[in-house]
């Protein structure tokens, strides 16, 4: 089992940047696939990065492309998502998630097992 804690969110102007961090407990993280999905109100939790157990692959919404940046640190436990050139339209909770099954689309939320409590970016116009 793991636990995961978010942090790094707040408010920044459209066109800023946003690092968020995840750190997890435990001794396996390495085991586990890591993502960030996000969720604005009213909307359904999509997939923003994956990223393998190794860091050696990845997998970006095509609305984060070319701005976000997803990694992972397996000595420190932690995984980060990189965000800049943010606009609105990133304005949601965001939430760090792993998996050791992450199905063939790493997309599905119900693929994965273990969820942090969220954090939230704000993006002013």
């Amino acid at each position: 089992q793991v636990q995961l804690v978010e942090s790094g969110g707040g408010l920044v102007q459209a066109g800023g940047s946003l690092r968020l961090s995840c750190a997890a407990s435990g001794r396996t993280f390495s085991r586990y696939f890591m993502a960030w999905f996000r969720q604005a109100p009213g909307k359904e939790r999509d997939v923003v990065a994956a990223i393998s157990r190794s860091g050696g692959n990845t997998d970006y919404a095509d609305s984060v492309k070319g701005r976000f940046t997803i990694s992972r640190d397996n000595a420190k436990n932690a995984v980060y998502l990189q965000m800049n050139s943010l606009k609105p339209e990133d304005m949601a909770s965001y939430y760090c998630a792993a998996t050791t099954t992450p199905g063939s689309t790493w997309r599905n939320v119900r693929d994965w097992q273990y969820w942090g409590q969220g954090t939230q970016v704000t993006v002013s116009a």
